[in-house]
């Protein structure tokens, strides 16, 4: 009898993620956290755009308008904050021990994750929206048709969530929210200077030019542009050959960072 009392009283995973979830989403709504998800990228696609629009546009970049061009790394800007955020979360929760009282509890090893990531992806999706509404605000309009809509924002989801899974990785194994944070700012700021998010791959310096076309960020921003298109036709066609390296350099860090979670939290429990 007490054996058959002890399982009823375990919860179900399923519920254990939703309260644990929640416990993340609804603090964030009511204290205002959430408005950093809004303000962050609306903030660089200004800081980024009145300096450089008029620059860009004289010095060409083939597409009908800087914005056309400069939606891209704005979009994935959105999911590098999102990210930020996620790093600092999971490190707060190693940092502070709640990690091991979900270990000492009946619950799946996976579970605290899976919530995190609810969390994520939740400001995702907000810092996604802030950043469509920014783009289309100084004048990025889509022109491939329904389907490559829905393609450019399922991309940059995809891409988001998986910085979000990376940073949840460091910030777990890392147990420093400061300095994960610090650590998570250098790396997108770099990499997104020296990509073609800003500006052409033929503006840069010859020896690094190949650098700049083939690092993971030119990679997205190629990707996404093909699926917003472009009225004069230069944004590239959505094709295999166009489309695969985005899509297998995100879902190679999901894949890692997947792996690198199970192990983590199997080593802890």
């Amino acid at each position: 009898m007490t054996a058959v009392s002890g399982v009823r009283a375990a919860p179900a995973t399923l519920q254990q993620w939703w309260v644990l979830s929640v416990r993340l989403i609804v603090p964030a709504v009511k204290s205002g956290d959430i408005l950093n998800m809004v303000f962050a990228p609306i903030v660089f696609t200004i800081s980024f755009y009145i300096p450089l629009n008029r620059l860009m546009s004289f010095a060409g970049t083939g597409f009908s308008s800087y914005a056309q061009f400069m939606a891209p790394i704005v979009i994935l800007q959105a999911g590098s904050f999102a990210a930020i955020s996620a790093a600092f979360r999971a490190a707060t929760d190693a940092v502070s021990g709640l990690d091991r009282r979900f270990d000492a509890m009946p619950m799946h090893p996976l579970v605290p994750t899976a919530a995190r990531m609810s969390g994520n992806v939740f400001r995702l999706l907000v810092a996604l929206t802030a950043a469509l509404v920014a783009t289309h605000a100084i004048g990025f309009r889509f022109h491939g048709g329904p389907l490559h809509t829905v393609g450019f924002v399922a991309l940059g989801l995809l891409i988001g969530i998986a910085f979000c899974f990376g940073a949840d990785v460091i910030g777990t194994a890392a147990k420093s929210p400061e300095a994960t944070t610090q650590l998570l700012v250098l790396p997108p700021l770099i990499l997104g200077m020296l990509s073609t998010g800003l500006a052409p791959a033929s503006q840069f310096p010859d020896w690094v030019e190949p650098f700049v076309r083939n690092q993971p960020v030119s990679q997205w921003a190629y990707g996404l542009r093909a699926l917003g298109g472009d009225s004069l036709g230069n944004a590239g066609a959505v094709t295999w050959s166009v489309m695969g390296p985005p899509l297998l350099w995100a879902l190679a860090i999901i894949a890692v960072s997947l792996v690198c979670t199970i192990r983590l939290n199997t080593r802890r429990s």
